[in-house]
């Protein structure tokens, strides 16, 4: 914190609705790395832990000590009203159930299915981890006073398989804060020459389809005939080193430039430029129902986007995007040239994203149904 931007986004909403707001969280690597910290009235109570490594070893004690530095600061501080956490994983229950003791209702904020994170990312099917991972959804689905989720797909799950009643969960959409996606003059420098620049923005993990995407890429200058083209990858992931290789596989080294995390106001000069973003998550259980923080912002700067035909990446662009069939890569390259071509439907699609995320989408009402699910929280507190 406050990298996490839509948990930043919350606190700052219920700072401003008079709530006393304090945060736990692990330190950064290289960012957010005091200790100790209040900004803009927000504080924030850092501990240190080092990433998992080395398989289910790893987790097990990144998730246990995580769980014992949580657990101690919340302690060491003054009561709460309210307990609110957010996955994955599934475990932080644990130290809401001990805080309810003490008066606290839980608000579960559900980031992620964590079943369907296990089944897209390892790859082993529906095992005894698999087993252990629901056991732990649906514990913390008992626990929680008010479900937060991310969108009416999350929300249709914990009333179906967490066995919520309705009034009891909440959608607070993923919504980017628009006055903070200012666009900028385009930079013809960053294209490296080019006509055109391809930009994405986000997580490099094992199922955020990086590598979808290079090999698109690679299809877009080979079986398309595309060298019109340069192309930025922004963030940094587990994945990282291994899509920098990719790419020298690919023979695109000269073409696609990896930035890591950069500045907000470097972010916003690659948006800026960029003629076609892309998000090319593939479709598998998760991200078929999760909502791609990176289309959300992509709208916000106006940009139009290619993504892979999933559920809720139409419920959140709508025609603000087109869409490639599930995973086909060499469909997606045709899309972005298709896009290429056309400046009339960027342009188009441009202003129908910021529509959506200025109205409908906006954390406006997003920040409205978050101090619903808090007024949900209390009314309970009351009624006990």
């Amino acid at each position: 914190m406050p990298f996490d931007r839509r948990v930043w986004q919350e606190c700052t909403t219920l700072r401003d609705a008079s709530w006393q707001v304090h945060v736990i969280c692990p330190k950064g690597e290289k960012q957010d790395t005091e200790a100790e910290v209040v900004l803009d009235g927000v504080s924030i109570h850092r501990y240190p832990l080092r990433p998992a490594t080395g398989g289910p070893q790893g987790y097990a004690r990144e998730y246990g000590l995580a769980l014992a530095h949580t657990l101690w600061r919340a302690l060491r501080l003054s009561k709460f009203d309210v307990v609110h956490a957010c996955n994955p994983p599934d475990l932080l229950f644990l130290v809401a159930a001990v805080l309810k003791l003490r008066g606290a209702r839980f608000v579960f904020d559900q980031h992620d299915l964590v079943p369907e994170l296990y089944l897209s990312r390892f790859g082993r099917g529906e095992d005894a981890l698999y087993r252990a991972v629901c056991l732990l959804e649906r514990l913390t689905y008992r626990t929680a006073d008010v479900v937060i989720a991310t969108n009416e797909s999350y929300r249709r799950t914990a009333i179906e398989r967490g066995g919520k009643a309705p009034e009891d969960v909440v959608v607070v959409r993923s919504a980017p804060a628009v006055e903070r996606f200012r666009r900028l003059p385009p930079e013809p420098a960053l294209k490296r020459g080019a006509p055109h620049l391809l930009c994405y923005l986000g997580v490099m993990g094992p199922q955020d389809g990086v590598d979808y995407a290079l090999r698109a890429l690679a299809k877009l200058r080979d079986d398309c005939g595309r060298a019109d083209w340069h192309a930025v990858f922004v963030g940094a992931g587990d994945t990282f080193d291994a899509m920098v290789r990719l790419a020298g596989e690919l023979g695109l080294a000269e073409r696609v430039e990896f930035t890591g995390r950069i500045p907000d106001a470097d972010l916003l000069r690659y948006l800026s430029t960029a003629d076609v973003c892309l998000a090319p998550d593939p479709r598998n259980p998760l991200n078929d129902v999760s909502t791609m923080n990176k289309i959300m912002e992509y709208m916000a700067m106006a940009r139009p986007i290619v993504s892979f035909d999933l559920t809720e990446a139409r419920v959140s662009a709508g025609e603000a995007a087109v869409y490639a069939a599930p995973n086909d890569e060499l469909d997606f390259a045709k899309q972005i040239a298709g896009l290429l071509d056309d400046p009339e439907a960027r342009r188009r699609m441009g202003e129908i994203g910021v529509a959506r995320v200025s109205g409908p989408l906006s954390w406006r009402e997003s920040a409205t149904a978050l101090l619903a699910a808090y007024g949900r929280a209390m009314n309970r507190t009351n009624a006990r």
